[in-house]
């Protein structure tokens, strides 16, 4: 998710997966999946860059509280004959 404002100050959180392209004309114009568009006070290049900065941390966060782990096949443990 990103933070964001309406044309009119309003500001509120897209997801950023939703995100289709991103168009200067010359307000910034974001069309998403659904065909619905969005137009935006950042430049288009902040919504790039928000939008890559969202991706990115996504995969940096850790999971708060829950253990991840790997699983382990028991064949793959035993001695080869």
């Amino acid at each position: 998710m990103i933070k964001l404002t309406r044309i009119d100050g309003e500001p509120f959180v897209l997801n950023a997966e939703m995100i289709r392209y991103v168009e200067k004309r010359p307000d910034t114009f974001i069309t998403l999946t659904t065909g619905e568009r969005i137009i935006v006070g950042e430049s288009m290049d902040e919504v790039v860059d928000r939008a890559i900065r969202y991706q990115q941390q996504k995969h940096w966060l850790p999971l708060s509280g829950l253990a991840v782990t790997a699983p382990v096949v028991a064949s793959s443990l035993a001695p080869t004959p």
